[in-house]
């Protein structure tokens, strides 16, 4: 990784996403990453304040798995106020979420000036889809069995068994959509097996499990 960020344009800000399905460990991942970087300024934003409202994210059904790959976030909201703002030839003037996760209602934060030479790192699930992969400077693909990240979540706990089962089975079937559409392993710069989260490892795309 360290590869990788000294390869990205050091005078003009760069962007970073940080891939990955449900539970990879893309927070954790994207934190230690920005914590490690000493050469420059990082800001750290992440995809999922940037969600539809509900009644956008649930229109084709609560537990529709289309609807979740194509409904849950807000691309317009996250291009117009920080991807584009941020990238080659933008202000640096940017909003950091329209989506506020605690109220569950759309939201119009301050706007904050980017330095120039600012590392931008974006994590989130479907990072590498069309609308948004031209965007990368560099992108990091967090690679894990869906069992491991199934597993992971369930032991977040705080939902019933019947509609843990009902949610997963709609976020699984989200993520196959994704996987088969944008093929995110051979996009990213970087595929990253985390599989366990206190060792990840760099492997080949084709050795990635989501190739499988």
């Amino acid at each position: 990784m360290a590869r990788v960020v000294r390869g990205l344009p050091a005078r003009r800000r760069a962007l970073l996403a940080v891939d990955g399905i449900g539970a990879s460990g893309k927070s954790t991942f994207a934190a230690a990453l920005a914590g490690h970087v000493r050469t420059r300024p990082v800001v750290l934003l992440h995809a999922d304040d940037f969600f539809h409202p509900a009644a956008v994210r649930h229109a084709r059904g609560r537990f529709s798995p289309e609807g979740f790959w194509l409904d849950t976030y807000d691309y317009d909201a996250l291009v117009s106020w920080a991807l584009g703002p941020l990238c080659r030839g933008g202000t640096g003037l940017y909003r950091r979420a329209s989506f506020d996760r605690d109220t569950g209602a759309a939201t119009c934060p301050d706007v904050e000036q980017a330095p120039e030479d600012a590392l931008v790192v974006v994590e989130g699930t479907f990072l590498h889809r069309d609308e948004l992969a031209t965007f990368w400077d560099a992108s990091v693909y967090l690679d894990v069995p869906t069992d491991v990240a199934e597993r992971r979540m369930r032991q977040r706990g705080g939902l019933d068994e019947q509609l843990a089962d009902a949610l997963l089975a709609r976020y699984a079937g989200a993520q196959r959509l994704y996987l088969a559409h944008a093929r995110p392993w051979e996009r990213a710069s970087v595929v990253v097996d985390n599989t366990d989260p206190t060792a990840p490892a760099v492997i080949a795309p084709a050795r990635a499990h989501a190739a499988r």
